[in-house]
């Protein structure tokens, strides 16, 4: 371990210690992916009193439920799917993500550990400045304080560490060589937040994920006949298609512009998925 790194490290335990200085279990915020790894080793060497949790979303990527019980994490199952959100909120969309507030974004203890660096994104680089904040969830009336022990690090940071320390992580993270790339993210499947391309991508690589928002969104439409999206989509193959292939409300009316009229939406899916609707 280079001398850099190990100034890091040393940080990174003398923080979390604070943390569980008064002898309250704190909790570690573990997502299953290769930061959450690094924070519940560097908390397992710090010694103090925590639960390591894992909040299921019910679409994290295959493999994923293996890895967590397979560290010793416990898993908070959540008493609706995403699916069944879906259902009763219609489809999330990066301007709103209500889905992460019913399975992530709650609080559970007064303190947590969490996984966040600024190397992530220039997101998140601008938006985090101290190594501990008072984290709301959803009102002033709740929160708890977080603590960010790997905030600094890069990701080469990120990967001699967990090759110092013999860190298996969730396969997701190979490449065929063995190797680790510290570029992929573990998340939930075909996230609104993501890039168009790399949804589009996710979609395709598990097109059954396609039909279960499909199912879901028909649902949506069917119990909720008044909604915004409901008047403003013809079928729920068109509101899929202007969620997930338009950036903008312009690119989407364009699609509706061309010399044989409205196009066929569910076609157009089936075509790109390779799926039956």
């Amino acid at each position: 371990m280079t001398e850099e790194l190990q100034r890091k490290v040393d940080q990174a335990i003398r923080l979390i210690k604070s943390a569980g200085a008064d002898g309250s279990t704190v909790e570690v915020a573990y997502s299953g992916g290769k930061d959450s790894d690094v924070i519940l080793e560097l908390t397992r060497m710090a010694c103090i009193k925590y639960r390591a949790i894992y909040k299921n979303t019910t679409i994290d990527p295959p493999g994923t439920i293996a890895h967590v019980i397979a560290n010793g994490v416990e898993v908070l199952r959540p008493k609706r799917t995403f699916f069944k959100i879906v259902e009763e909120n219609g489809f999330p969309n990066r301007f709103r993500r209500f889905c992460c507030g019913y399975l992530k974004e709650f609080k559970v203890l007064d303190k947590n550990i969490m996984g966040v660096r600024k190397a992530e994104s220039n997101k998140r680089k601008d938006r985090y400045n101290e190594p501990t904040e008072c984290r709301f969830y959803g009102s002033k009336k709740v929160h708890a304080e977080a603590f960010y022990p790997i905030l600094e690090w890069s990701d080469q940071d990120i990967v001699d560490f967990i090759n110092e320390r013999g860190i298996k992580l969730h396969p997701l993270y190979y490449r065929e060589d063995g190797t680790i790339d510290p570029k992929r993210r573990l998340g939930c499947m075909c996230c609104p937040l993501a890039g168009l391309r790399v949804r589009i991508d996710y979609f395709k690589r598990y097109p059954n994920m396609v039909k279960a928002y499909i199912r879901a969104g028909q649902r949506y439409r069917d119990t909720h006949p008044d909604a915004k999206t409901v008047k403003a989509y013809g079928s729920v193959y068109e509101w899929f298609y202007r969620d997930v292939f338009c950036y903008r409300q312009s690119d989407f009316e364009q699609s509706k512009e061309g010399m044989f009229g409205i196009p066929d939406y569910k076609h157009f899916l089936e075509e790109q998925f390779n799926i039956k609707l």
